[in-house]
């Protein structure tokens, strides 16, 4: 009995734990096998971003979710390059790669055009299919610019929320954002920390309210390291807007 359980444990701990009104995405993500490496994976971890193992398993998440995407030119955008000045909350560290998901996502989605941004102006830079731009997250000012740029006036099939971990700033960029995200795209927020979980727990049903055609789902991800912030918020807008 004791082996049975242990496994059955073990078993379970492949997958996430998924909070939200059920759907289709609540569905989709609690079947997901948080250990089994992919393409997306492998990709990420070339380029040095965190989101490929290690630290963070996110993506076995997308690999599964972003199947789903409409067939057509994907528009992507993730706000936090990935800042290694010191001096800013939002660093990486000395060690950080600034750019390193970016091209990560260039890569996987080989005809989508790539957007980023970051309150480090130090580190914006434009190459093939990639341009970024200045972004403070706490400021709704800066945050519609960002959406004034021609390039994402028409709205993103997915943002990535990978900036300042806190939810004010999380949330001050979900609700100037959110309505840009375009019919059948992903809105996702990374790195929620362990202590934030409840915070968002008691905002989903308001988000829901607010945004009658998204589904949300609240993710908390194990992983070798069982660290502190392995966890996401994840919408689908699942229908047109009138």
């Amino acid at each position: 009995m004791y082996l049975f359980e242990k496994a059955r444990a073990t078993l379970a701990d492949r997958r996430p734990r998924v909070f939200g009104v059920q759907s289709d995405l609540v569905v989709t993500l609690r079947a997901v096998d948080v250990f089994v490496r992919t393409r997306m994976c492998r990709i990420m971890n070339k380029y040095g971003s965190d989101k490929g193992s290690g630290w963070h398993n996110y993506t076995t998440i997308y690999s599964k979710i972003f199947r789903e995407l409409p067939k057509r030119h994907l528009t992507i955008i993730e706000l936090g390059i990935g800042t290694n000045n010191p001096s800013l909350p939002s660093t990486m560290g000395i060690a950080g790669r600034p750019g390193a998901s970016l091209r990560g996502w260039r890569e996987c989605f080989p005809d989508a055009d790539i957007f980023g941004a970051d309150i480090d102006r130090s580190i914006l830079f434009t190459e093939d299919r990639i341009q970024t731009y200045y972004c403070d997250q706490l400021d709704r000012r800066t945050i519609d610019d960002l959406w004034g740029q021609p390039g994402l006036r028409n709205g993103a099939d997915i943002i990535v929320d990978d900036g300042l971990h806190t939810f004010e700033a999380n949330a001050s960029f979900l609700g100037a954002s959110l309505p840009y995200l375009r019919d059948g795209g992903f809105y996702v927020t990374e790195d929620i920390h362990r202590s934030d979980l409840e915070k968002w727990r008691q905002h989903l049903p308001i988000y829901s309210i607010e945004f009658p055609d998204c589904d949300f789902a609240l993710v908390e991800l194990s992983n070798s390291l069982n660290q502190h912030d392995n966890n996401m918020m994840i919408a689908r807008r699942r229908c047109s807007r009138t």
